[in-house]
Parts: C-alpha cells; structure tokens; sequence
C-alpha cells in the first residue's frame, strides 16, 4: 500500500501471478503485507455492507483488523476480525 493505492498481488504454486490496483484511503508510508487468502476470503464472506468494510494495519508483522466500514445498527453486535500475517 501507498499513497491512496492497493496493489494486490496473488500468486500460486504453479507459478501463476495476477495483480490488480485498487485505489483505497491511505496516507501513511509505504508498507507491504502478505495473507493466505482463503483466510481474508472467509473474513470478507461475512463483512457484508453497502460500503465495504475497514482494513486497519499498524505494520508488515502485526495482525490486520477487519471491520465494517459504518457501525452497526442499532440492536446488532459490532463484529471485528482478525488475520495474522504472512512472512513474505
């Protein structure tokens, strides 16, 4: 990630590469951080909101919190997730 930019990249044993640009809120120094990506796939499969949801990062080794990008209504719990990092 830098200045206002998500560069995801995936790659595969097979030696398989594919990259996508997401322009994203972002203005803190550049940082690089790896997932398994069925973990994220599980998060995002229940992070569901109109406006997307909130990646909060601190550094390369340090768990990433998921959220929902708004609160919740009222009456329903707020849900916050957990992914650890990969070593890249």
């Amino acid at each position: 990630m830098s200045d206002n930019n998500l560069d995801i990249t995936a790659n595969n044993p097979e030696q398989e590469q594919a990259e996508e640009v997401v322009g994203v809120q972002y203005s803190a120094g550049e940082l690089e951080i790896g997932f398994n990506v069925s973990y994220l796939l599980d998060v995002l499969s229940v992070l569901e909101h109109p406006l997307g949801f909130r990646l909060s990062l601190s550094d390369e080794a340090s768990s990433a919190l998921l959220e929902n990008a708004e609160a919740p209504s009222e009456g329903e719990p707020e849900r916050l997730y957990v992914v650890m990092p990969m070593r890249l």
